[in-house]
């Protein structure tokens, strides 16, 4: 079959056509769009990335996010359920030999190979927390874990190393990422982490909201008014809010990924951030809320490079500044030594399996 040409004359008619029928297809508005959406999840999607924060896998698929992330923690808690026992236990009998470091990646590859069945873009692998202030051992691991992937089919544009954002998994991080292997930066509660991490071209940093807002209200004890410091007074809020600000007036290219969050406010005084991770029950809470009666309105907006790039910060810079910061300082530390304690019942686990 030939399709005939269009002659000019035609086409002039056909054009006057279109116009006459335009105000019958009237463009829909961005407040119009959100208004067809159903729910408080749908509508904040059209604002930010979602990114479900769980290791449990078969979750996933109702909240139908971007990416997923997994730590040390989600992971020891999803191989306790019975419906996860299997996968422990089949990995661990498909490496007899192997020393307990290798099975571990086996077992945390073996879950991010799972997610990406359900999500169509990236996983968060995390290395082992015990080595966050050992530089070589981290690119060790990070490498190991990609080589994994890997071998699975998996590209490395589907695949974030997750490191603690100390000044050694940050330099470990900058080579890395001059590999080819993206890095998500975690566990940061200071603006220097972040100053640091842009400098390094990190893929990615999670600044955490949630651990930051427990800390102010700890501290301030019987003062703290909790509808005061909600929304976009949350002080864990400001911090995310004061590094996507910066990253975007300076030009860093490094991608803001809100997390830990201990509310839905928190997330919505958010939404506009490039990612935000979230963990199913705050998920469910979004996707039942009705988005037409509480519309998702954007917090965050990008705006464009104004200010010249700032200088890098140096080792004793980035030491001092983060030291100078007491919250960040206590919440780094305690993250770590939490995620070295489950990183060691995953070990406890695994050996009973041999």
């Amino acid at each position: 079959m030939q399709i005939q040409p269009v002659s000019g004359c035609k086409q002039r008619r056909l054009g006057l056509y279109l116009v006459s029928q335009a105000s019958k297809w009237p463009l829909r508005s961005h407040s119009e769009t959100l208004n067809s959406m159903t729910s408080q999840l749908d509508q904040l999607k059209s604002y930010t990335t979602v990114v479900a924060d769980t290791g449990d896998f078969k979750q996933l698929a109702q909240f139908t996010p971007q990416d997923a992330t997994t730590n040390p923690s989600l992971i020891l808690k999803a191989v306790q359920k019975p419906d996860y026992a299997p996968l422990l236990a089949d990995t661990v009998a498909a490496h007899p030999g192997a020393a307990l470091d290798e099975i571990v990646d086996q077992v945390l590859v073996r879950f991010g190979l799972e997610i990406l069945k359900v999500v169509p873009g990236r996983v968060s692998t995390e290395v082992d927390a015990r080595l966050s202030f050992d530089t070589t051992a981290t690119l060790a691991r990070a490498r190991r874990i990609m080589a994994l992937y890997e071998a699975a089919g998996i590209g490395r544009d589907r695949v974030l190393i997750k490191i603690a954002a100390t000044w050694e998994g940050i330099q470990a991080a900058r080579v890395l990422e001059q590999e080819g292997i993206h890095c998500n930066l975690t566990l940061l509660f200071a603006f220097a982490q972040a100053r640091a991490c842009g400098d390094a071209q990190v893929q990615l940093i999670s600044p955490f909201v949630g651990r930051i807002y427990d800390w102010h209200k700890k501290t301030a004890g019987a003062a703290w008014v909790e509808a005061d410091m909600a929304g976009a007074n949350d002080p864990g809020v400001q911090s995310v809010a004061r590094i996507y600000e910066h990253y975007k007036q300076h030009g860093v290219r490094t991608e803001v990924m809100g997390a830990s969050f201990r509310n839905v406010g928190q997330i919505l005084a958010l939404a506009g951030c490039d990612l935000l991770t979230i963990s199913p029950d705050l998920l469910a809470i979004l996707q039942a809320a009705d988005g037409n009666a509480q519309p998702v309105a954007r917090a965050l907006s990008a705006t464009a490079s104004t200010q010249p790039a700032q200088p890098a910060l140096s080792e004793a810079e980035f030491r001092f500044q983060l030291n100078d910061d007491a919250m960040a300082t206590e919440k780094l530390a305690e993250g770590i030594r939490a995620f070295a304690v489950d990183a060691g019942k995953l070990d406890a686990l695994i050996l009973a399996q041999r």
